[in-house]
């Protein structure tokens, strides 16, 4: 389970439970997710893109 990484990593469970309950998608993004992005800017379809911030974060830090 992906939320086992984060206790396994030193996180307490308050903080984890926290960032969950205050993302707007209420779960934590998996690894493929973020590859998929990671992937995306680091082939040519991201091209034209210059000086963009991605957020991938479940909407985090527009809350």
């Amino acid at each position: 389970k992906l939320k086992d990484i984060f206790f396994l990593s030193g996180m307490e469970d308050e903080i984890v439970t926290g960032f969950i309950e205050n993302t707007p998608l209420s779960r934590i993004g998996a690894p493929s997710e973020i590859a998929a992005v990671a992937a995306f800017l680091a082939s040519d379809d991201s091209s034209f893109m210059t000086g963009s911030e991605v957020f991938v974060d479940g909407g985090y830090a527009q809350v």
